[in-house]
């Protein structure tokens, strides 16, 4: 009898968190490595939201919050849906949890059972199949490719539906790509949708705000669609607020109450002091962090145009997050080094041995050609990474 569970045994570690640890060991060893594997802004949290957690300490919170979210910040989550998506919710909708990684979870947890299909257009975020599956769904992955910016079209979305299909889960402003869908985009997907009224649909909308194009759109958008998405977003990245651990959703009310139920049962309220922060970071206009958006976009045209001259680099535009998602497939066989490149994940490790730089191989997000490049670092950094990236491919 296994001592661990078969559950824990068949779960992958997260690829992201795994390259962080791996480079924080090398860095431990003397070894000055650039960190380009962490989806996290480098920005320090805005001090207008600092100060009103400072204010909240002095104000003694530091009591169990309810469940789902105080009532001040589920109004001011109504209120941020309202002004920048265009979304009507209720009280009953929200629920906050301990970032948009546990919202996933409790989706899961309540969605899904034995079998259940989730159509996972690739690349995705590199933790949903692995949540998919720790709750008995089966991830189906819907390739894409860089021709079409990462991005799921309706034609193949109606090809992966099946009698099992429960749900799509899918990112706007997409980890790792960085792709944007457009309204007439997601109108495309709903159209197919629509045909299956049984499918619920997951949109994942944290980068929502880094955002190059304007114009973020959002499937619950559509009158056919609201009672079918479950909309999840968080103040982790727009915010530079990662580690305050603050997510929330907007879904239909019988699944925001079995959510609630579930998040009872395994971690109930969020953080008192973070979610009060919150409320002040959402009440204020997005325009309160524009300037890191500016700097991100500064970023991404540094990299691409650092990118494109080094030889079998083969990267899209991407509209908005902050990573680029190369396809490095024209290094594959070769020999480097006295090192030979298989695959993505070879090309990553020999970057972060013999370049210093650490990225993520695009195995994690479903797709091999590919490695995830994030620009949450200073420009400094970014050109020195990129020099180091083309001696070692030279």
């Amino acid at each position: 009898m296994n001592l661990l569970s078969d559950r824990i045994l068949n779960m992958a570690t997260s690829a992201t968190l795994a390259m962080a640890a791996k480079a924080r060991e090398l860095r431990g060893e003397g070894k000055d490595i650039i960190g380009l594997s962490l989806g996290e802004p480098d920005f320090n949290t805005p001090d207008f939201i600092k100060d009103a957690a400072i204010q909240a300490i002095n104000d003694n919170y530091n009591s169990y919050t309810p469940v789902d979210g105080y009532v001040e910040l589920k109004e001011a989550i109504i209120t941020k849906f309202k002004r920048d998506n265009n979304l009507t919710y209720t009280l009953p909708q929200i629920v906050v949890s301990t970032g948009a990684k546990q919202c996933l979870a409790n989706i899961a947890g309540v969605m899904l059972n034995k079998g259940d299909e989730v159509l996972l257009p690739c690349p995705y975020w590199v933790s949903y199949s692995d949540i998919v599956k720790l709750n008995d769904g089966v991830p189906v992955e819907v390739k894409t490719s860089i021709d079409t910016d990462f991005k799921m079209t309706a034609e193949q979305l109606e090809a992966a539906i099946t009698p099992n299909t429960k749900m799509i889960w899918f990112s706007s402003p997409c980890n790792p790509s960085g792709s944007v869908y457009s309204k007439d985009e997601l109108r495309a997907l709903a159209d197919v949708l629509v045909k299956h009224p049984n499918i619920y649909v997951v949109s994942d909308e944290i980068y929502e705000h880094i955002n190059y194009v304007g114009g973020h759109a959002s499937m619950a958008e559509f009158d056919d669609m609201y009672d079918r998405t479950i909309t999840v977003n968080g103040v982790s990245k727009a915010f530079a607020m990662t580690g305050w651990r603050i997510g929330f959703i907007g879904a239909p009310e019988k699944i925001a109450r079995a959510c609630n139920k579930m998040q009872g049962q395994i971690t109930s309220g969020a953080n008192c002091i973070a979610q009060q922060a919150v409320i002040t970071a959402l009440n204020a206009s997005p325009s309160k962090v524009q300037y890191m958006i500016d700097e991100f976009k500064v970023r991404r045209d540094l990299v691409l145009d650092l990118l494109n001259n080094i030889e079998g680099f083969n990267s899209n535009t991407p509209e908005g997050a902050f990573y680029v998602f190369p396809d490095i497939s024209f290094y594959f066989g070769k020999t480097l080094r006295g090192k030979t490149i298989n695959n993505a994940t070879d090309f990553s490790l020999y970057l972060l041995e013999e370049a210093l730089v650490a990225t993520v191989t695009g195995d994690a997000f479903g797709n091999p050609n590919c490695i995830r490049i994030s620009y949450a670092a200073s420009q400094e950094q970014i050109i020195e990474a990129i020099k180091r990236i083309k001696e070692a491919v030279s």
